[in-house]
């Protein structure tokens, strides 16, 4: 259902981004690379070239975090003159740590990135796949957004943010031609944790694994995914059956095991 279909993938430079756009390429898909460094988009793009051939992907540079950033993306788009089949609202920012002792800005970019974007992004492109009749959308939310948890505070809530967005906009476009998908990870191992306190969980997934069963899941028409370990789905049982105080005590009780109370630095994915 890939070939010849031109994907949107945002947070394209590295991490999970990285590996869609890789798994894409290798199934016939036309990636469209969408992050803020220009020159590790360059190198990605090649990196693809090379290893599947054809035309290189196509490059776009933006800081999604921008005011007026999606929809200099959407212009962009279209005076390229491209359409888009699948989009992957991938990029993300992630601020740990203490909700007061972080500093407002780095949290006020995350919701920048994590919430408006997505809107903002999504709202023209889904907009132009319904006109069409067909289409695709795949957002990457997590774990987190299941539970409240303490010193992940305000990237959680965006998480859950787009995990209630993604579930209804899915029922919302049913029937009209345009599949919406909600793409659950968990721990990765990838770039989005540098300078964290935290260490990278021995067994955490792998960034093209999450990619490949969350297209194989896209394919098979599921609503939601979990492509990670089996404890992903597991996480977010708590949350359904608990009262929701004493989910949010324990997993910030776990968040302050890891260390995450003492993490201070802006990481970006």
């Amino acid at each position: 259902m890939y070939e010849r279909k031109s994907a949107l993938v945002t947070g394209a430079s590295r991490g999970l981004g990285r590996a869609f756009a890789f798994e894409l390429a290798k199934r016939g898909a036309r990636p469209i690379l969408l992050a803020r460094s220009a020159g590790a988009l360059v190198e990605v793009a090649k990196e693809i070239q090379e290893r599947h051939g054809g035309p290189a992907p196509e490059v776009v540079a933006a800081d999604l975090a921008a005011p007026n950033g999606a929809e200099q993306v959407v212009r962009r788009l279209w005076d390229l003159g491209r359409t888009v089949d699948l989009l992957i609202n991938n990029a993300a920012i992630g601020t740990q740590g203490s909700f007061l002792a972080r500093e407002l800005e780095p949290q006020l970019r995350s919701v920048a990135v994590n919430a408006r974007s997505l809107l903002a992004l999504t709202h023209p492109v889904a907009a132009d796949m319904v006109a069409r009749g067909s289409g695709g959308i795949i957002v990457v939310t997590s774990g987190v957004a299941f539970s409240p948890m303490g010193y992940l505070a305000s990237y959680g809530a965006t998480k859950a943010f787009q995990l209630y967005f993604t579930e209804a906009l899915a029922e919302e476009l049913r029937g009209t031609g345009v599949r919406v998908m909600g793409a659950h990870v968990g721990n990765m191992d990838t770039t989005f944790g540098e300078g964290a306190t935290a260490p990278v969980a021995p067994k955490a997934d792998q960034p093209s694994e999450v990619a490949t069963r969350a297209l194989d899941d896209f394919a098979r028409g599921r609503a939601a995914s979990y492509p990670g370990s089996v404890m992903n789905r597991v996480l977010t049982w708590p949350s359904r059956v608990l009262p929701r105080v004493m989910v949010a005590r324990v997993a910030t009780a776990y968040a302050r095991k890891r260390g995450l109370d003492k993490v201070v630095e802006l990481s970006t994915s």
